[in-house]
C-alpha cells in the first residue's frame, strides 16, 4: 500500500498486511512529531503527485535493493507532539536489503516529494520541505 491521508495509521494492522512468506525481514521506520519546542506540525501535500512520486520511489528501491515490497503511508493535516507521521516498511529477503532500502525510500521523500511542513509553536510558524 502506498498512500497519502490524513487518518491516523494502525501500525501493527500495516506491518501485518504487507508480510510476505518469502520475506526474511520487514524492516520498519515510523516517523513521528518530536517535542522540540513546537506543538504540532501541520502537513500539506500535493496529493495526486505525491501519490505517483512515493510510486516511483517504491519501484526504484525494489529494482536496486531486491525488495520483496515496499509500503507507505504518510498523513496530512495537522499533527501534535507524538503523533505518527509516516510509516514505511521495506521487506526483503535479508535483513541488509530491507534496512538500506528503508533508507533509501525516507531519503527519497524527503528530496523530492511534494510534501510540506509547518511547524507549529505558538506564535511562531515556519513551513519548510
Amino acid at each position: 500500500m502506498i498512500a497519502i491521508q490524513e487518518e491516523d495509521i494502525d501500525i501493527a494492522a500495516f506491518i501485518a498486511a504487507s508480510r510476505r512468506d518469502s520475506m526474511g525481514a520487514q524492516v520498519v521506520f515510523v516517523g513521528t512529531v518530536r517535542d522540540d519546542g513546537i506543538e504540532a506540525i501541520e502537513f500539506e501535500a500535493h496529493a495526486a503527485m505525491a501519490q505517483k512520486d512515493l510510486e516511483e520511489i517504491a519501484a526504484e528501491a525494489t529494482k536496486t535493493y531486491s525488495l520483496h515490497s515496499v509500503d507507505i503511508i504518510h498523513r496530512t493535516g495537522t499533527l501534535p507532539v507524538g503523533e505518527t507521521i509516516v510509516v514505511i516498511i521495506a521487506g526483503s529477503g535479508h535483513r541488509d536489503e530491507g534496512f538500506e532500502g528503508c533508507r533509501f525510500i525516507l531519503e527519497r521523500i524527503k528530496e523530492f516529494v511534494p510534501i510540506w511542513k509547518k511547524d507549529i509553536a505558538g506564535d511562531t510558524t515556519r513551513w519548510h520541505h
